[in-house]
């Protein structure tokens, strides 16, 4: 860390005395807003360029969702400014005076009739835009993001992979916070995500090194899930239609409508969707003297129907003042089956036995949130205050019915079991917001927030005996988990010459209850931490700027990692949570570059990660020879990796996109009488090439990679896997015909190997088959790269 740091004041020194000899001249600012001349509609991704007498550039930006634009520029001459967008008629303005700040309020783009003629999508960007802060991945321009769950999207994002489980990591750390629209939703808990289809999501924000502004928790840092939201005046909407084998049926219809004063947005989705899993294992195993083989397979029908709600309104008061209000609901109805195949056998002997167990389980969830928010804005650029509130309630039940069974030598049948759990949220969240500008450059913002959650869960487990059920393994019993979090924050942003920085502090108070009816466990932990953040860049040119940050973030374990009991679906490997788990902390610092080519983009970043008490798996055999799995704290870990992530557009057609992160990872401490302390080498991969056709035709296809890993205790070998899809629009422009394979070739598997004292257990897991889709969207009084209104953008993008 020393040695970092000391790097770290090096380069902030340096880039202060390149500042100083660089900047002779005054600078500047420009501010303003890009509007479309007709439906007076914001305009984003306008090119705003600076111009002097020469011709030579001396700032460059995009507009953003607002349409709004910041330029600053060193120059005592006279400057000309200049909007751009494909389609639109290229407006130039000269900016003549002694002024340091140009306020240009709205300016007006109108579209170019005779250039309209000959595009078919305007204003287009490439799907995954590199910024210094955060990488955006655009979905309407990606092929194989158009189908799907958001999973599947998050799978296809750089940085960003998905474990069979659902589980999401940020360059390899599943300790990452999940938003959606830029707050918590009870949709990011457990594999609700799979829940939400991927075209109503506009873009994915992947924030590495988050400021003070958002939330501290997640190590890894943060995804930001952005729903779509409408543009366009009057009366419009989307359909979706998506068939696809293995089973998977999608109709998902939006309406909305936009005036000058309100804008009302819905939208209503079906889901029926089947899934195969094929899981095996190798087991040997030391009891006694005598080594006892097991193989197990393990085949795996799930069938998923959902029934997605969700509507709303912006009602613009004034010019100044907007309230949105939403609600959403999501019911899901799960139907389960599995079937378990084990044969034991013993060294130097032919099959001993076999047992076969058949599971079939069914669940309920029922998901609600209710979100308010109220924005001000005020005659002053940038000035802002907000209130959000947002109260999220679920309930959900599951029971499962086991059979087991001796195949071989003889016939016979065990006691029937069942399990059932039940379980219940509520959510509650209020939070307010404040950016003061000091001057055109200087900005101070700061917020507080609260957020009370209790979850009730009541788990059983009965074995049938003759026509009666009795309790099994003492399995009956209910936890009830209590989770306040108050926060506040201060940051403050500004310039000085070439160097822009941000410092910012926030403070979290947490108070965590976990207790259970059969008072086995009462689990309080309260405690208040501050987590400092900073921001440094230096701008060597329009193209080419540097970055470093530093954060210290927050992991605390979610309620499954601490939920106590286990399902009985595999009775040889079980998975249980730790009521005493604690959270880990992380600091955390990086170095980026951004340097951008007419062509090519090309963004390196430099990172270290030092993590105290990091959660890690910890397998063991119990008693009873079950093999456990349950989460620890230990000592700590470090990462140190090299992440970089490249577009090329030799043409216009042609978009390849290419993303490598190499880390070097060290883990140190002992839990009972495994020693964790390990030291390795992870490398992840990802390709994707995309392309444009005659006949308005595009194609892309998608290569993952990640190379085999281990730790104390396992090794996972490498994973490949590929996808593909091909579009067409049709119907001038208002409908997408696509077709798409995840997982072609069947070729993403997971193998683990786990060794300990005593035993070798060996598992591959497919939990999902290649898939096959054909989705329709159809649009009405929408273009092609529009999207449906679908939620309003969260405050703090």
């Amino acid at each position: 860390m020393k040695s970092l740091f000391l790097i770290f004041s090096i380069l902030l020194c340096c880039s202060i005395g390149k500042a100083q000899q660089a900047n002779l001249s005054p600078t500047r600012t420009v501010h303003g807003t890009v509007h479309e001349q007709s439906s007076n509609e914001p305009m984003t991704y306008v090119t705003v360029r600076i111009k002097d007498a020469t011709n030579k550039l001396l700032a460059a930006t995009i507009t953003d969702e607002k349409g709004i634009f910041n330029l600053e520029f060193a120059s005592k001459d006279s400057v000309t400014i200049e909007w751009a967008l494909v389609g639109y008629q290229t407006l130039v303005k000269p900016l003549t005076g002694p002024e340091t700040s140009f306020k240009l309020g709205i300016i007006k783009l109108q579209p170019d009739a005779t250039l309209l003629k000959e595009i078919t999508i305007n204003g287009e960007q490439p799907s995954t835009s590199l910024k210094l802060d955060k990488k955006v991945f655009q979905v309407g321009k990606d092929v194989l993001s158009k189908a799907g769950s958001s999973l599947d999207l998050l799978n296809s994002v750089p940085s960003v992979s998905v474990s069979p489980s659902g589980s999401v990591s940020l360059r390899g750390n599943s300790s990452v916070l999940i938003l959606i629209n830029g707050r918590r939703s009870g949709l990011t808990q457990g594999n609700a995500l799979d829940q939400l289809a991927a075209d109503q999501i506009e873009r994915v924000e992947v924030i590495t090194n988050p400021s003070s502004r958002y939330d501290a928790a997640g190590s890894a840092g943060i995804i930001n899930i952005v729903l779509k939201k409408n543009k366009t005046s009057g009366l419009n909407g989307q359909l979706s239609l998506v068939g696809g084998v293995p089973n998977e049926t999608r109709v998902t219809p939006s309406l909305n409508y936009k005036s000058a004063r309100v804008n009302l947005f819905s939208t209503f989705g079906l889901r029926y969707s089947d899934y195969d899993g094929l899981y095996t294992s190798d087991q040997s195993t030391q009891d006694g003297g005598t080594t006892h083989f097991l193989h197990k397979n393990q085949n795996e029908d799930r069938h998923d129907d959902a029934k997605m709600l969700y509507f709303g309104g912006d009602f613009l008061i004034n010019n100044h003042n907007t309230i949105t209000a939403a609600f959403l609901n999501k019911t899901t109805k799960d139907h389960d089956k599995t079937a378990l195949k084990y044969d034991y056998t013993k060294v130097g002997k032919a099959l001993d036995s076999t047992l076969l167990r058949k599971g079939e389980s069914w669940e309920n969830r029922n998901y609600n949130q209710l979100e308010f928010n109220y924005t001000k804005t005020f005659d002053k650029a940038n000035k802002k205050y907000t209130i959000d509130m947002q109260y999220d309630f679920w309930n959900s039940d599951k029971d499962w019915n086991l059979s087991t069974q001796k195949t071989f030598p003889v016939a016979s049948n065990f006691a029937g079991i069942r399990t059932s759990s039940i379980g219940s949220s509520k959510d509650f969240m209020l939070q307010t917001d404040y950016v003061q500008p000091l001057d055109s450059l200087a900005n101070l913002e700061v917020g507080l927030k609260a957020e009370k959650r209790n979850v009730t869960s009541a788990y059983k487990a009965e074995r049938q005996n003759n026509m009666d059920w009795e309790i099994f393994d003492g399995i009956n019993n209910q936890i009830v988990y209590d989770e306040l979090i108050g926060s506040a924050y201060v940051q403050f942003n500004s310039k000085w010459n070439k160097i822009a920085y941000q410092l910012g502090l926030r403070t979290e108070l947490t108070k965590i209850t976990l207790e259970d009816k059969a008072g086995s466990f009462n689990e309080t932990k309260e405690y208040t931490r501050f987590f400092p953040t900073l921001n440094l860049s230096y701008q060597f040119s329009a193209n080419a700027t540097l970055q470093a940050s530093y954060s210290k973030r927050i992991n605390r374990p979610s309620l499954f990692l601490l939920y106590p009991f286990n399902e009985l679906t595999d009775f040889n490997s079980q998975y249980v949570g730790n009521p005493d788990l604690n959270p880990s902390y992380a600091d955390v610092v990086e170095f980026g570059f951004l340097k951008t080519w007419s062509k090519l983009t090309f963004n390196p970043s430099l990172y270290y990660q030092h993590n105290k008490a990091v959660i890690q798996d910890y397998t063991y055999r119990n008693a009873n020879g079950v093999f456990m799995t349950t989460p620890v704290n230990i000592e700590g870990e470090t990462r140190s990796g090299l992440e970089l992530s490249t577009l090329y557009n030799p043409y216009r057609f042609l978009n390849i996109n290419m993303e490598i992160n190499a880390y070097r990872f060290k883990q140190k401490g002992f839990y009972a009488d495994q020693d964790f302390y390990y030291s390795g080498n992870i490398l992840t991969s990802r390709l994707s090439v995309q392309t444009r056709l005659p006949q308005k035709i595009s194609f892309q296809f998608r290569y993952n990679f990640t190379s085999a890993q281990s730790n104390a205790q396992s090794r996972t070998a490498s994973i490949h896997n590929l996808d593909f899809g091909i579009s067409k629009l049709l119907l001038k422009d208002k409908a997408t015909l696509l077709f798409d394979v995840t997982n072609l070739f069947d070729l993403k598997k997971f193998e683990t190997t786990t060794t300990g004292s005593t035993y070798l257990l060996s598992q591959t897991n497919r939990p999902n088959a290649a898939r096959y889709r054909l989705t329709f969207i159809y649009k009405f009084n929408l273009k092609e790269n529009q999207g449906v209104r679908q939620a309003k953008m969260g405050n703090r993008n």
